[in-house]
């Protein structure tokens, strides 16, 4: 696949997943049940994927490592939840916890593969 398709596959693939998120979020809520507080914190995640991707002026390498940084951050919103009995609400068990936050991290982390392979070339 040539670089710039990888690219942009890459960019569509961070952006798909922000949205991704953002829609859970407002539809039914990740963590907790609809409209639960504990939800804003998933606006962390994305700024750090903002600030990231503005640090990195868009290049390859640089969003390769901020949207590995944004899985990170992803990442830590499964131990927070944890760290504050998230898990004890009827609506979220731990491996409910882990999976849907998993998911995220898993795309946020294909997204940096991406990168990282075009920063590669």
């Amino acid at each position: 696949m040539q670089t710039g398709k990888v690219y942009r596959f890459a960019v569509g693939a961070a952006v798909a997943t922000a949205l991704l998120l953002m829609w859970v979020i407002g539809a039914v809520g990740l963590i907790g049940v609809e409209g639960d507080p504990f939800d804003r914190i998933y606006a962390g995640v994305l700024g750090v994927g903002v600030v990231g991707a503005a640090i990195a002026r868009l290049r390859p390498a640089g969003m390769a490592r901020a949207m590995f940084a944004t899985a990170g951050a992803q990442a830590l919103v499964i131990m927070i939840a944890l760290i504050v009995g998230k898990q004890h609400v009827a609506v979220s068990s731990v491996p409910e916890i882990v999976l849907s936050n998993g998911f995220f991290v898993a795309l946020w982390c294909g997204s940096a593969l991406l990168f990282r392979r075009v920063a590669a070339k």
